[in-house]
C-alpha cells in the first residue's frame, strides 16, 4: 500500500503504462561553475553536476545504452529523457532549441524533464520548452532551501525570490515544475526544512523532490565534513523528517523522489544514503505505524486516497 503520490502513479494514471526516465548528460555548464558566479559550484555538487558521467557520448548513444538495458528486462514501457547534469537551460536560447530538437529525434522518446537553475530561465526559454511538442514536459528546479542565509552558506548563487519568480513564470507558460528540496543542509534543522517546504507549497508547483543531504567525495561539503564542521542527518532523523513533511503536502503534488541517489563511488557519508530501497521501506513503515499519509493534514484528512495504489 502506497502512502504518497509517486511519479510512477502519475504516469500510470496518465498513460496506463510505466514511463521510464533516461538520464542524459547534454554537457551543459553552470554559471556557478564557469566563473560567472563562482568556480566552485554549490558546496554539495559533485564533479559531474549530479549527472550520469556519460557526457563523453552523444545523446543518441546515451539514450540507446539506457533504453536497450531497460527494454531487455521490460519492453512494455514508455521512455522520456531527463536532462540531469548541471544547468540545461544555461546559455543562449539557440543552444536550448538545438538540444530540444535533438531530444525529439531520439527513438521512442515521449517526454522530457529538464534540470536547471532558476537564474538560467527567461520567457524565451520557457516558451521553447512549452512549445517543444512532446506529450510530457517537466521543468526541474533546484530550490534546496527557502532560507537566503542557507543559500549563501551553500554557495547557491541566487536567492529564494529568484526561484519563486521562475516557478510563477513557468506556470504561466503551462509548464509543470518539480522543485528540489534538501533536508539536513549545513546550519539547518527540521524546523528550517519544514519552513522551506511550506514556502514551496505556496507556489504553483506540480511536483517535489525531497533529498537527504549526503557528502559526495571531492566537494566543498566533503572538506567541511572532514574538518568536523558538518554532520549529516542520521537515518532515523531523516525518516522522522519525511514523516513530518508528507502530511503537509496536498495529494495532487507528485513526489518524484524521497531520497538522494549517490552515484557509484561518490558517497563519503552517511553510509545509509546508499540504501535506497531500505530508506523507502523505513519511511513506509514509519508512516503506517503513525497513521500518516501524504496530505492527511492538508486536503485528504479522512483516509489515504485509493488511487495512490500499491
Amino acid at each position: 500500500m502506497l502512502l504518497w503520490h509517486t511519479l510512477a502513479t502519475w504516469f500510470r494514471r496518465r498513460y496506463g503504462r510505466r514511463v521510464q526516465k533516461i538520464p542524459l548528460d547534454a554537457r551543459a555548464c553552470c554559471p556557478n561553475r564557469d566563473g560567472t558566479l563562482s568556480r566552485t559550484g554549490c558546496t554539495f555538487c559533485n564533479a559531474d553536476g549530479s549527472g550520469s558521467g556519460l557526457g563523453v557520448l552523444t545523446l543518441a548513444e546515451q539514450w540507446a545504452r539506457w533504453r536497450d538495458k531497460y527494454v531487455a528486462t521490460d519492453g512494455d514501457r514508455l521512455f522520456m529523457a531527463y536532462l540531469q547534469a548541471f544547468s540545461n537551460t544555461y546559455g543562449p536560447a539557440d543552444r536550448l532549441r538545438r538540444l530540444l530538437d535533438e531530444v525529439k529525434r531520439l527513438p521512442g522518446c515521449m517526454g522530457i524533464a529538464v534540470g536547471t537553475r532558476a537564474d538560467c530561465l527567461d520567457d524565451g526559454k520557457l516558451a521553447l520548452l512549452a512549445g517543444c511538442g512532446l506529450p510530457e514536459i517537466w521543468l526541474e528546479l533546484g530550490l534546496q532551501s527557502a532560507s537566503d542565509a542557507t543559500l549563501a552558506r551553500i554557495n547557491r548563487g541566487h536567492d529564494a525570490a529568484c526561484v519563486a519568480a521562475a516557478v510563477r513564470r513557468a506556470a504561466a507558460f503551462g509548464l509543470p515544475v518539480c522543485l528540489h528540496l534538501m533536508a539536513g543542509l549545513p546550519g539547518e534543522d527540521e524546523q528550517a526544512f519544514l519552513a522551506s517546504l511550506d514556502w514551496a507549497l505556496d507556489l504553483p508547483v506540480a511536483g517535489l523532490k525531497l533529498h537527504n543531504t549526503y557528502v559526495p567525495r571531492g566537494t566543498v561539503l566533503a572538506a567541511q565534513y572532514a574538518a568536523g564542521r558538518y554532520r549529516p542527518l542520521a537515518r532515523d532523523e531523516y525518516v522522522d523528517l519525511i514523516c513530518a513533511a508528507l502530511p503537509r503536502i496536498p495529494s495532487r503534488i507528485v513526489l518524484h523522489r524521497l531520497q538522494g541517489d549517490p552515484a557509484p563511488g561518490e558517497l563519503l557519508a552517511p553510509g545509509w544514503a546508499a540504501e535506497k530501497r531500505g530508506i523507502i521501506t523505513d519511511i513506509r513503515r514509519a508512516l503506517a505505524a503513525r497513521g500518516l499519509w501524504q496530505g492527511c493534514r492538508a486536503d485528504v484528512p479522512d483516509a489515504r486516497p485509493a488511487w495512490y495504489g500499491g
